[in-house]
Parts: structure tokens; C-alpha cells; sequence
């Protein structure tokens, strides 16, 4: 069955599953992602935490 994206948390799953094959560039995208659906900063921080690095998404 595909996943679907209709949390937080369905982002922070992927995320750790893609970290967990060894993409850790897909794995911070889709922790932003779920950090960006996440109405409480400390909550989007801790997020963001446990997926360190800088941002790779592009701002055109």
C-alpha cells in the first residue's frame, strides 16, 4: 500500500526510514517538511534536531 502524507508524522517516518537506507540529503527534506506542518516551534526544532545539517531546499 503507497504511504500517504497527511501528518507531521507521516514526514518524520519517511524521514527516518530514508536516514535509515543512507539518504541522509532526502531524510533532512522531508524533516523540514514535517517541521514546516508542525504548528509548535519546539516541537518543529526537536524535528529538525534529530536530522542535522543545513537546508538543501532551493529558494528560487
Amino acid at each position: 500500500m503507497p504511504q500517504t502524507f497527511n501528518r507531521p508524522a507521516d514526514y518524520i517516518d519517511a524521514a527516518r526510514e530514508m536516514a535509515a537506507a543512507g539518504r541522509p540529503a532526502l531524510a533532512r527534506l522531508l524533516a523540514e517538511e514535517a517541521a514546516d506542518r508542525t504548528p509548535d516551534t519546539d516541537a518543529a526544532a526537536r524535528i529538525l534536531a534529530e536530522f542535522p545539517g543545513r537546508s538543501l531546499r532551493r529558494e528560487d
